[in-house]
């Protein structure tokens, strides 16, 4: 089965900030059904109903449950709340990936996530950026170190490879896919320069190497379009991201 498609909504942010529904709606006009949320804190129930009147689900969120207990319970029944099944934490600092040491006190704080992720019936996973690709322990990508510490788990932690970010870090990406596996279950695509600062394009309009990510990914659930800045209209950008995936499965 081919993986779904969908769209963070934090590409648009700026839209949902002016007018949530209308955004959904022109979200599901352009065929999306899949969203990934980036805030089910702040009322979930209202997000889940402007979800529900346009006709999209939430497969997985983003949520920062690290720092203690109260904000992770509140995490997952909010991610309960709009329909998810896997929780991603979305960012930890650069330095937390420096060494051994620091890479497996994540290692640690994700395990115990996990079980209490599990606890509400979701799975947990981390999403990275391009520091734990460019940053080394023991000549390996942080990143893939810390997927080694957690392999194995009663309650496993999954891994959002966010492809872009992985370039920036120095990686090709195909072939971290292949290393990581099935540990993988989702993938952030993006497209652009391939640089750290510059704005993105719509997928298939950059420098990326996204038919050979899709091809090595295509093992994982969902593929998510996610562009964090772009220099174009940013709803034309996510329209158009979509009609060219969907023109490649076809």
């Amino acid at each position: 089965m081919s993986p779904s498609l969908g769209v963070q909504l934090y590409t648009v942010r700026d839209e949902i900030a002016a007018d949530r529904p209308g955004t959904f709606a022109a979200l599901a006009g352009f065929g999306y059904r899949q969203v990934e949320c980036y805030d089910v804190l702040t009322d979930p129930e209202a997000l889940r109903a402007d979800l529900d009147t346009a006709g999209l689900t939430a497969g997985s969120v983003h949520a920062h449950l690290l720092a203690g207990p109260e904000q992770a319970d509140a995490a997952f029944r909010g991610a309960r709340t709009v329909g998810a099944d896997t929780v991603f934490v979305p960012y930890l600092p650069p330095e937390r990936f420096a060494d051994a040491e620091g890479v497996g006190a994540v290692a640690g704080e994700l395990a115990e996530a996990a079980k209490r992720a599990a606890g509400y019936g979701l799975a947990l996973g981390y999403h990275n950026h391009e520091f734990e690709l460019s940053q080394h322990v023991g000549g390996v990508p942080a990143l893939e170190v810390l997927a080694d510490l957690l392999a194995g788990l009663d309650a496993p932690v999954q891994f959002e490879v966010d492809t872009y970010w992985a370039a920036v870090g120095g990686q090709d990406v195909p072939a971290l896919l292949g290393r990581l596996g099935e540990r993988v279950t989702h993938l952030h695509i993006k497209d652009g320069p391939v640089t750290k600062d510059d704005p993105m394009t719509a997928v298939g309009a950059g420098r990326m190497p996204v038919e050979a990510v899709l091809a090595a990914g295509a093992g994982a659930r969902r593929h998510i379009v996610e562009l964090d800045a772009c220099a174009t209209d940013m709803l034309t950008a996510v329209r158009e991201s979509l009609e060219w995936l969907e023109g490649k499965r076809r």
